[in-house]
Order: structure tokens, then sequence, then C-alpha cells
């Protein structure tokens, strides 16, 4: 029985010693997008707060760059037809962007979530901690999608 009540406390005085405490974030991130159709295109940034933000725009889009924020996942482009998405890296510079076919206007945007940017720690102390924005999660870190020359 002493044994036990020894144990139990210094377990009480250990374990919160062995917790580490959540990292404090700003802000919610700015997602920029660049939306091209055609020889025509425009920037949107958006808070990634879940929030839905009109585009005000009717250009049929094709493309969206989204260069500091992994759009591809983390937001939802509201059409008013049916559309398919798809991720695109461009394997000279590392750009990334989502393909809309068929083009069509975008007529709103809901971004939620939280990335982080090139050599941030995506894994820390053995645990998650967000995706990669613009690049791959590799030892611990996020790596770019093209090496540094």
């Amino acid at each position: 029985m002493k044994f036990a009540a020894t144990f139990l406390t210094a377990l009480a005085f250990v374990l919160p010693a062995l917790g580490h405490p959540l990292e404090e974030r700003d802000d919610v991130q700015t997602v920029h997008l660049t939306f091209h159709g055609g020889p025509a295109s425009y920037d949107l940034a958006i808070p990634a707060d879940g929030n839905t933000h009109p585009t005000n725009n009717n250009i049929a889009i094709d493309k969206i760059d989204a260069n500091d924020y992994f759009a591809y996942s983390n937001c939802q482009f509201n059409t008013a037809g049916e559309k398919t998405l798809v991720q695109s890296i461009n394997n000279q510079n590392g750009d990334q962007a989502i393909i809309v076919g068929p083009p069509q206007p975008i007529i709103s945007v809901s971004c939620q979530g939280f990335c982080l940017g090139i050599y941030g720690d995506c894994y820390k102390n053995g645990q998650f901690v967000a995706s990669c924005c613009n690049g791959f999660c590799a030892a611990n870190k996020c790596r770019p999608w093209i090496a540094p020359n």
C-alpha cells in the first residue's frame, strides 16, 4: 500500500513535467491566391478562418496559384457547376497550383487550417504539428518541392 501511494505521488509530479505546452500561434494565416483564366488573372488574399469569402469575379478560371498555403487540401472552391481540382507542382521552380476543370468562375473560397513554411518543424517531440504549405515533410522539417540551387 505504501508503495502504491509513493508511486502515485511521484507520478503526479513527473507527468506534468513530461507534458509540453502548446505552441502559441499568431492570428489565422492569410492565404494568397492568384486566379488565372486565359490571359486574365486576379489576386485574392483571405484569412484561413473557415469563413466563405466571395471572389466577386466572373472570369472562367482554369488555374489557381497558391504558393504560401496548402490550398488544395485546406480550401473549398465553390463554383456553380461540377468541377475537378488537380494539384500541380512546377518541376522547374516548385510553385504549386490547382488546375480547375472545366474552366469556370470561382464564386467563393473558404480556407481553414494552419500550415508551415519551408524548414518549419512538421513534427516536434514525435508529435505532428501541421502540414507543409509548399513542400513535404521529411526528417521532421518541411522541405521545398525543388531543392534550392
